[in-house]
């Protein structure tokens, strides 16, 4: 699952991105301040930044600034009213992706969001081939011959993220916290990560091969592509 930090100063704006991104299967936190984003950032990995540049404490360029300095692989997108073309500059200079200006669509920010993960892991499309199979990155939806095949939600979270990390071992702990959210702590069991893995593969080895997903003994798994 997409971690996201909404920095948005206006309350209802956030809650609509919040209430849109979670029916898109992203996990969302709200900051109303600079303050709040910061300690946020520090007690959290998010994979996007969505940032409103006119927040009450702190210019949202000097957040992005602190933000990229201590995790520069962060996602951004800066949303704001303020269209100056200096501003847009400088945001994309500090290491921002992309730059909407309010107001903007839900469906085109989410489509940005997609374009930004697909330029990012070098996912030029968004349908992905995984051998036979086809993976689209906007719905999850995992295809064989035009038909989807039924995934759980966390089934299809567990593909994506393998899949956004493709030729490189993830470890069972790394797919615990990107499927909850955070680490399981001591309830952490590699055992949940094993039968999810067990029923991607029993569901679509009942179309075509699954060689692409490979077990790394002792380690986890990754997608080969």
């Amino acid at each position: 699952m997409t971690k996201v930090l909404i920095v948005e100063d206006e309350v209802l704006i956030a809650r609509e991105m919040e209430q849109f991104l979670r029916q898109s299967r992203y996990h969302c936190d709200i900051a109303y301040t600079a303050a709040q984003a910061l300690l946020k950032l520090e007690d959290n990995s998010y994979d996007f930044l969505l940032l409103d540049l006119g927040l009450p404490d702190k210019d949202g360029l000097a957040l992005l600034y602190e933000a990229k300095k201590d995790m520069p692989d962060l996602s951004c997108i800066i949303l704001s009213a303020r269209g100056q073309v200096e501003d847009r500059i400088r945001g994309l200079d500090l290491g921002a992706d992309d730059y909407l200006p309010k107001p903007f669509s839900l469906p085109e920010l989410h489509a940005r969001m997609q374009a930004v993960i697909r330029r990012k892991y070098g996912l030029r499309e968004k349908l992905v081939s995984l051998g036979e199979f086809q993976m689209d990155l906007g719905s999850g939806q995992v295809l064989h011959e035009g038909t989807a095949v039924p995934l759980s939600k966390k089934e299809t979270d567990v593909l994506s993220y393998l899949l956004l990390h493709k030729n490189r071992p993830i470890t069972r702990m790394q797919l615990s916290e990107h499927i909850w959210g955070s680490y399981a702590g001591e309830d952490y069991d590699s055992n949940y990560i094993d039968v999810h893995i067990k029923n991607i593969r029993k569901k679509l080895a009942a179309k075509a091969s699954t060689e692409w997903l490979q077990t790394i003994r002792n380690i986890g798994y990754k997608i080969c592509v």
